[in-house]
């Protein structure tokens, strides 16, 4: 009996053993599993992915657009950029002219300025449009006699429509100017223009020059093609040579010494805008600037720094212009 006891206990733990294990494996088969631990086998949440800030913006989750760059400006047809600048206007070597001195420095607003002086065909289509500044017809008080003076009437000479205007008073320039929605230069912009980003040098391309450069000294016998030379630094041509240009400003040979005005100079003007709203009414007995030199002159009068002038109504054959524009803000 005591042998069948002790085997029915046995089996009795055995059996209660197996019931046991079959209840915690049906526990683990229904209860939710437990974060942590080494046997851990839960599948952890996805992240979202790092949002990347846009390049420029501010720290702190900052994912704002940066500022868009404006596109670049377009210069006007048959106009180059001239950018905003400082540089040493004038001249103190051998060759200087006391109405060159002293030297000084000028600061300047960007602007543009036509490539070539102004044509005949230009101007043809300026009289056209304005009868009142036609050979025949332009007031006396605005001239000399001479204005158009290689013009038959309206027409202008044969086979000369891409070569500068000439016989033209600064009167005229002025209208022209205006029509176009341009101005003259100030002298202080055509020096800084005929320089064409070089510093100290005689001639819009350095300190020599050759008939290959201009066209003066007699060299041509007359105005040239306004294409026909090399251009400068800021792609204009014939600054230098070809025909004088009539700039903005009266000639004051003193004007540099007693000048205190660094930024954007001109002379005998309160404004640029009063003088573009009533230059008809500068006294013909003033002077006005002119700068560059002629296919005439001998190469002295070339360089980028001497200053010429004569009255509103003077006109010559050795004398046109070229036109800027003020670049908007």
């Amino acid at each position: 009996m005591k042998t069948v006891k002790t085997l029915f206990i046995f089996v009795s733990v055995v059996l209660i053993g197996i019931a046991l294990g079959g209840c915690d494996e049906a526990q683990q088969m229904v209860a939710p599993p437990v974060a942590g631990g080494g046997g851990d086998t839960t599948t952890p949440p996805v992240e979202p992915p790092p949002v990347t800030p846009p390049e420029g913006a501010g720290g702190g989750g900052d994912t704002t657009t940066p500022p868009v760059e404006p596109p670049p400006v377009t210069p006007p047809e048959g106009m180059v950029l001239i950018p905003a600048g400082t540089f040493e206007m004038g001249n103190a070597d051998d060759d200087a002219y006391e109405a060159e001195q002293p030297v000084h420095t000028v600061h300047l607003d960007a602007f543009y300025m036509d490539k070539y002086e102004v044509t005949n065909a230009q101007f043809e289509a300026f009289v056209d449009a304005n009868p009142w500044w036609q050979k025949d017809r332009i007031e006396d008080r605005f001239h000399d006699g001479f204005y158009l003076d290689l013009w038959t009437g309206n027409d202008y000479p044969f086979r000369r429509a891409d070569y500068p205007v000439v016989y033209v008073s600064w009167y005229a320039a002025m209208a022209y100017a205006a029509w176009a929605g341009k101005r003259l230069p100030t002298e202080a912009e055509w020096e800084y223009a005929a320089r064409g980003g070089l510093a100290g040098q005689k001639y819009p391309w350095g300190n020599t020059i050759t008939h290959a450069d201009a066209n003066y000294d007699g060299h041509l016998g007359g105005p040239s093609l306004v294409r026909r030379y090399l251009a400068n630094g800021y792609g204009l041509y014939d600054m230098a040579g070809n025909v004088w240009e009539w700039c903005l400003d009266a000639f004051d040979a003193d004007f540099y010494a007693e000048s205190h005005d660094s930024r954007n100079p001109i002379s005998g003007a309160r404004t640029i805008q009063w003088l573009l709203g009533d230059f008809k009414s500068i006294s013909t007995h003033s002077t006005r600037m002119f700068r560059g030199g002629s296919y005439d002159d001998e190469a002295l009068f070339l360089r980028v720094s001497l200053r010429n002038g004569n009255q509103p109504t003077f006109t010559s054959i050795e004398l046109g212009f070229r036109c800027v524009r003020t670049v908007p803000r």
